[in-house]
């Protein structure tokens, strides 16, 4: 890849590790970082985190932050920011509270991002930020106009000034880096059966009843196919997930998106959720092993000779690829 690794820096760290302990000064004891309920998570989250005290950061300078920041870029071409919008306002949570029960706490974004952009540009990298969930209209304008790009995630892409349907291709943001799904999603194949409701009733995260949730998400479906379709991107008879994965991944190669991301777990074929939000030990996060469509594990070594991980990585090659002629 042409900008090497992509570092990800997460909201935050351990409350009980090395890092916490080291930056005692300016981290809040007695509250976790978090999310308050939205359209996917209706009961909110808690990330068990403790965040940066703005109070404290101030009176340092931001020197912690900008060791961070300078630190994950030292060996990366580029850092997702997971949770961006926590550079702007952070749900906090008290301890022992639900995340119901949280409040926002704002920083001063202009010296975060000001950092941020400082030691991207020192480092000549990319910088990416999650701008999904509960987001103020303003801040993604904010950080557009600073360079940093957004992220689209495909099942979220909706004409939501129009009749609510899939967006367009040719009308996503540029300044982005687009997705079909996410790791806090099923892989596409569990997406297409349903999955992320069936998880979250098992899990006692949903609001409604859950035959409303799936409902809902068969429409859902039922629309991207549609478009798929409309675009001749997928033909009537065509029904297998296998094809329909590729097809929303060549759909992403029609929007005008900077970066293209192409989920692991989706090139080979998995189904099983990696991470579930709003979730600690009630699901084996991030334990669970890469597998292919029969559910076996699927070993680094395999990816490099595994005939979906080809033909998708083709298909998406294909789909960014200039016309004949171009440049």
């Amino acid at each position: 890849m042409a900008l090497g690794i992509m570092a990800d820096l997460a909201v935050g760290v351990h409350p009980h590790g090395a890092d916490a302990w080291a930056l005692q000064d300016v981290l809040a004891p007695g509250v976790t970082a978090g999310a308050p309920p939205d359209e996917f998570n209706q009961l909110g989250q808690d990330w068990s985190q403790p965040p940066w005290r703005p109070d404290r950061l101030e009176d340092q300078e931001y020197r912690p932050f900008r060791a961070l920041i300078r630190a994950i870029l030292r060996h990366a071409g580029g850092v997702r920011i997971d949770h961006i919008i926590g550079l702007f306002r952070l749900w906090w949570i008290p301890d022992g509270a639900r995340p119901t029960e949280g409040t926002y706490v704002r920083y001063n974004h202009e010296a975060m991002l000001g950092v941020v952009a400082l030691e991207a540009h020192r480092a000549g990298a990319v910088v990416v930020g999650e701008d999904l969930g509960t987001v103020e209209p303003w801040v993604r304008d904010y950080l557009l106009l600073r360079g940093v790009l957004g992220t689209s995630i495909l099942w979220f892409e909706l004409d939501r000034d129009g009749n609510g349907g899939p967006l367009p291709a040719d009308r996503w943001r540029e300044y982005c880096l687009s997705s079909v799904t996410t790791h806090d999603l099923p892989p596409t194949v569990g997406y297409l059966a349903g999955d992320q409701v069936r998880l979250r009733e098992s899990l006692g995260l949903l609001t409604r009843p859950a035959a409303d949730e799936l409902e809902a998400a068969r429409a859902e479906l039922a629309a991207w196919l549609a478009e798929l379709r409309r675009v001749g991107l997928l033909g009537s008879d065509d029904s297998d997930p296998e094809s329909i994965v590729t097809a929303l991944y060549r759909y992403l190669g029609r929007t005008p998106s900077r970066l293209l991301g192409v989920a692991l777990t989706d090139a080979v074929g998995d189904r099983r959720t990696q991470n579930q939000p709003g979730t600690t030990d009630e699901y084996p996060n991030w334990r669970i092993p890469l597998s292919g469509p029969d559910g076996h594990a699927v070993l680094l070594e395999d990816v490099f000779t595994d005939r979906r991980v080809a033909a998708l990585a083709e298909a998406v090659r294909a789909a960014i690829a200039p016309p004949a002629g171009g440049c």
